[in-house]
Parts: C-alpha cells; structure tokens; sequence
C-alpha cells in the first residue's frame, strides 16, 4: 500500500459513535495491538460531528486518533456525507434528493452504525444533494475542518472518500440535479434540435423543458439520464478528493465498493473501474451471508476488485467475522452458508482474498453493534469485546500476513487470467431497460454462468472492461446485445490483429442509442463472425427450453436465440430443430466462434455437467495454455509472481480433505519455501493434498 502503511493493512473498523461502549475503548484498542491488527477505519459522520451550524464536536473522534496512535495502529477515516446533520435537513430543505414524484428523502437511522442521518434509499449518496450549493458549501467546511484537524497525526494514515460507492435508481429528481442535467445534456448535444432528434421528442422550446424520464424503459433518454448520473455522483467523488487534497498532500486516498459492477453499474452506479481510477487503493465490501458463500461466489468479488484497480493495490475493505441474525438476505439459507462465521471460514475468506490478489483485509465490525437491527452482526471479537475462536484466527491470520518471511509473498501480483470476460457498460446499460419492465436477470446470469464455467473447470477467468481488451488475447462475450458503433469497430480490428472472440447470441443487436440494426449481427459484425441472423427470438422467460448441439455435447441454452446462414464461416453446432447454432471464422490473423444462445445463462441455472465441460471446450478453442490445472474441480490454484519469484496459492474452499494433481503452464517444478501449510498439507510439485476450508502457499522453482 502507499503513503507509508504496513505491510498488509489488517484490521476493523472500529468506532461508529453510537458503538462500542466508551468504558471498552482503551482495553479494546490494547487488545486488537496485541492480537496483530495494524489498521482501523471510523465513520466519521457528518451527522455526528456537526451537531449545529459550524459547531463541531471531535472529542470523541479525538480519543480515537490518539488511542490508536498509543497502540501503533493507523487510521482510515471513512468520510461520511451521506449521514447529513438533521438540522441541515431542515435548513437546506430544498437541498434534498428527491424521487420522480418529487417526494424528498427522510432523515433515518441507519442501521449499520445504530445513528441518525442516513437516507434509506439513497444509496451511498445521502439525503442531501450536493448540487445544492449550499449543501455543498456546508459540506466543504466541515471536511477542510476535518482535514485541517488530523493532517500529520501520528495516529492517521489516510481517507475513505465514499463508503461502498453506490447510489439509489430511484433519486435524484431535486431542482439542482435537473438544472445540472440540462448542463449536461447541453454539453453533450449543443442545441435542442439534436437533441430532439436523439430522443425523438420534438416539441422542446426551451432547455427547461427537459424532464428526467420518470418511467425506467428502453430509450435514449433513459441512456442519457444513466449516463449522467453517474458523470454527477463520480463528479462528487472527484470534489470530495481535490477538497482534501488542498489541506492534505501527503495522506492516503482511498475507496471502495461492493464488488457490483456485474449487477448494479447501471442501475446503481457501482462501476469499480471508475472509482477505483480515482484513488490510489481501492477495495471491496463481500460479505458471504449476504452474498452466498459458494466458492465461485467469494472469488468472483475479489477477482472483479482485482480488474477494475487495473494494478493498484486493494483491499477486503469489509470482510465478515461473525454472524448475521434475521436479515432477509440470510432468511431461508443453510447454516453454513455464510449465516454463522466459524474460525475456518475466517480462514477460507481470507485467504481467498489473499490468492485473489488483495493486500489488506478489514472487518466491517472489529466487535458487533449492540444496538438496531444489525445487534451481534459480524464482529470476529465477542458482544463484550472479548477474545473469540474467531478473532484467535484473524490474529494467527494478521501476524502471519505482515511477518517478514511473507514480505515478497505479499509483494507478488496474480499474473493475468487464463481468459477474458468481457464487459462493455453500454451493454449492462441496455440490459437494465431493456428487462427493467419484465424483471428479466438474464444479464447477471449470463455473466455469473460464463464466470462459473470457466471457474468450475480450475481457470482463472478475469472481468476485462472493453477500454482494456486490448491486454487479452482471448475474450468471451457472454451477453453483447448492445454495441456502439465504435466498439464494434475496435473489437473487430483486435480480431483482426490476433485475437480470439467467442461470442453468445445477438452480438451488438442494439447498436448505438439502442437502435436495432437492420442487418444481424449489427455494425458489420456479420462479417467479423462470417455470418448473417437467420431468425431471432426473444423470450427469456422460456429460454431453459432451449437446447443445441456441440461436438457430442447436448446443451442448455438461455436468455435468446438466433441462427445463421452462413457466408464466410464454418457450422460448429446446431439447434435441436437443425437449425445453424454455431459458426466458427478467421478474420484477419483472428478467429472467432458465434453461438445463437447463451449457454452462460443455461448453466447458471442448472449447472449440468455437459455444460462445465462446454466451457473448458471453449477455452481449449482459444488454443491458450492454463497456468495450472488441477484435476481436482473443487480446487482452485492461483500463481503469483513478483521480483523474478512465483508463488502458487492452493485454496480448498470445501468442507472435506481434498486431493489431486497439478500441472503448471510454466512446466515441471519443485517446490520451494513453503509460507503458509494447513495441518496435513502438502504437495510434491505434482500431487497434493489439502486440508478442509484451508490452504497452501508455496514458492516455485
């Protein structure tokens, strides 16, 4: 990490005013130094600090800073803006996002903090908008305030500038928001009458004419509000960081989000790329009783994180270390899927994280809050701050983390994945207006299905945004309905110079502004894939019934169907009806293969075996070579490599001992100085065996 801080940033967060019990705060902080743990992070709410006009209270917030100093223990402060003052909702009334119908937000407890301030709905964004100057203007002393008070302190170490960097679908129709949005638009298009044409609204007059659309549909208007939305709230990002960074040159800035670009980047923001380009360390909340504690499932988070830092270092931002009580995500799911946290599964996530590439881990709860809805929820130490099974674990896990001998282990990067997925923002766009009415989940499943089948199969499948395809050789595009003009383009000439694209149906269908294109694929597509759309059909709602041919293979189907005639292409499948399924093309020194489905979606639904083995056939067309392939499925191996080493990270997510055999890409090995050996591990540079919910760290020579 930078800016000076340890070697893995390992930790909690700590203080949320309402919690922990003062009286606890000095043992607690003497404990958590003892137990390993070098990092804290404290929401410092607006709400609670601010408690009049330019009236101030940091005592608290004081104690804290030093108390952590005392106990060699850094401090991220979690900026928290959205958490607005109660008086300020008064006075800036006016300032207050709003829904379509211009109903404002209220002011809320908020349960992960047992305090007031918070916005239901709002996302991470607040009740408060800050295109209200004087919102923003309030706002701006408060943090020039609180980085003029902590710059240097010895205890500090740097910001947290948006917690879970997210917004509402629902927010924001507030005066200033629209004004701004006309700016906006007025930017993009230059006069009412393009704009007119782009939108097919013909009768504006004036540019206050203009309206949010107030119904979630496929059309370019709602494009338009997507797009900008997001412009809007990353602005504010952008604001929160250059404030700061006037008082302050020297600290940390930082981020994170929920790892939820796959389902929420449109609706909700969450596009990590983005937030993750304005920090220096950027990170993740995953927590497995919300989530789902599959495999699969805690890898996806960590590896998304991964991509979208684009090399910079991150973090488990929030990491589970206890239990989650009555919550709706948990309600009706088995007790070891991630409800009640036992010490192996501390173990398991971390060091998924860890294999993953992440360089720093934090509890969203160093102890659980005592009051709200979250009571007992997720700390590794006990209700009274005392020691448990659990945070035994996270201290044997910290210690081991920043001992010295894991030094060049924790220096050592993930090398690229065995094959790219790839995801075009525009396309997720689309998605959600265009399923918006029917609550279609086709996009995530084809997404998760397409992750899920190559990660059954023991590879390491990375979520490649389209802006950095050109760092692959191989993608597969689970879900490309809709294409600009220009990214067609560029995916076109990457094949051209070498690349290798494997594509499920309708590629581009949508072109820009969502129109469809009247020759299939869209935007000269139909000559990278060397064929024409015979027929389409678009009924997700029964695409299970969907079944083609491939190589022997009988396989499921999902979201849509086209078929083909062919022109410059070969058949390599075909619909159960005869129908051409499959077409197969070299364009250039590229190849590519089209299939009129998506078989992603297919095995995210029913996880068939035929299917797990249509995905490794997939990556055998790209004619690539794995960097370690187990024959045990339930296993996962990662490599690393840094300063002239690598490094393999075994991970056993299971419950039972596993065992098997591995070849390296790379060629035989031995195995070298082994950092971190479950009871019973081992492994001889070919076979190994791994204990259950642990793992194996190896150096390879």
């Amino acid at each position: 990490m930078p800016q000076s801080g340890p070697q893995v940033p390992f930790g909690a967060v700590y203080f949320r005013k309402s919690n922990p019990p003062r009286e606890d705060w000095e043992r607690d902080y003497g404990i958590a130094a003892e137990d390993g743990l070098n990092v804290f992070r404290y929401w410092f709410m607006w709400s609670a600090i601010e408690r009049a006009p330019d009236s101030y209270d940091w005592e608290e917030y004081d104690r804290q800073l030093d108390m952590a100093a005392d106990n060699g223990i850094k401090t991220i402060i979690a900026i928290l803006l959205h958490a607005a003052p109660d008086w300020a909702v008064r006075k800036y009334a006016h300032g207050r996002q709003m829904t379509w119908d211009g109903t404002p937000l209220p002011s809320l407890m908020g349960p992960s903090a047992a305090t007031g301030g918070f916005a239901g709905n709002s996302g991470g964004a607040g009740t408060l908008t800050l295109n209200c100057p004087e919102v923003r203007e309030q706002a701006r002393k408060f943090m020039v305030a609180l980085a003029e008070r902590y710059k240097g302190h010895a205890g500090f170490w740097g910001y947290d500038v948006w917690n879970e960097c997210n917004y509402s679908p629902d927010v924001d129709f507030n005066p200033f928001t629209k004004a701004r949005y006309r700016e906006w638009l007025r930017a993009k298009y230059g006069d009412l009458e393009t704009l007119s044409r782009a939108w097919y609204r013909y009768s504006y007059a004036e540019w206050d004419d203009i309206e949010p659309p107030a119904r979630t549909a496929p059309y370019p208007e709602n494009l338009d509000w997507l797009a900008f939305k997001r412009d809007d709230y990353y602005d504010q990002m952008q604001w929160k960081i250059d404030t700061i960074r006037a008082i302050d040159q020297d600290c940390l800035i930082a981020a994170h989000g929920v790892s939820g670009a796959i389902t929420d980047m449109a609706s909700r923001g969450c596009d990590d790329w983005l937030a993750a380009s304005k920090v220096e360390a950027y990170g993740f909340t995953w927590i497995a009783a919300r989530k789902g504690n599959q495999p699969w499932r805690n890898f996806h988070g960590v590896d998304l994180t991964r991509c979208a830092s684009r090399g910079k270092p991150f973090w488990h931002a929030e990491r589970q270390g206890g239990p989650l009580w009555i919550q709706p995500q948990v309600v009706g799911r088995d007790k070891e899927d991630g409800r009640v946290a036992e010490p192996e599964d501390i173990r398991v996530w971390t060091m998924t994280s860890f294999s993953g590439g992440a360089r720093g881990i934090m509890n969203l709860r160093y102890r659980p809050l005592l009051d709200g809805p979250l009571f007992g929820a997720f700390g590794s130490y006990g209700m009274d701050g005392s020691r448990t099974p659990r945070s035994d674990m996270a201290s044997a896990m910290a210690k081991w983390a920043n001992d010295q001998a894991q030094k060049p282990v924790m220096a050592a990067r993930p090398v690229g994945g065995d094959i790219g997925i790839l995801i075009a923002p525009e396309t997720q766009q689309w998605a959600y207006l265009l399923n918006y009415q029917g609550q279609f989940d086709t996009y995530p499943a084809a997404m998760w299905g397409a992750y899920r089948g190559f990660f059954d199969n023991g590879l390491q499948p990375d979520w490649v945004h389209i802006d950095d395809m050109d760092s692959y050789d191989a993608l597969y595009a689970p879900y490309p309905i809709m294409l600009t003009r220009e990214h067609a383009r560029r995916l076109a000439a990457w094949v051209e110079t070498g690349g290798t694209l494997i594509s499920e149906a309708c590629p581009g269908y949508f072109g820009d502004r969502g129109k469809v294109g009247t020759v299939q694929p869209n935007n000269g597509l139909d000559v990278l894939f060397g064929a024409r759309e015979s027929e389409v059909e678009f009924m997700p709602d029964i695409g299970d019934r969907i079944r083609f041919t491939h190589d022997g293979l009988t396989l499921t189907g999902g979201g849509f169907l086209q078929s083909y005639t062919l022109a410059s292409g070969e058949a390599r499948g075909a619909f159960t009806d005869g129908r051409l399924a499959m077409v197969e093309n070299t364009h250039g020194d590229g190849r590519t293969l089209l299939i009129g489905t998506h078989p992603s979606v297919g095995y995210y639904r029913d996880e068939a075996e035929t299917g797990r083995q249509f995905f490794a056939r997939m990556f055998a067309f790209t004619g690539r070579t794995q960097h370690a392939r187990a024959d045990n499925p339930l296993i996962q191996v990662r490599i690393h490599e840094g300063d002239g080493r690598t490094y393999a990270w075994f991970l056993n997510p299971t419950r039972q001992t596993q065992s098997g055999r591995v070849v390296f890409g790379r060629g035989a090995v031995t195995p070298g100085t082994v950092h971190w050996a479950g009871d019973g591990a081992a492994f001889d540079g070919e076979t190994f065996s791994l204990p259950p919910r642990d793992a194996f760290v190896v150096e390879l020579t």
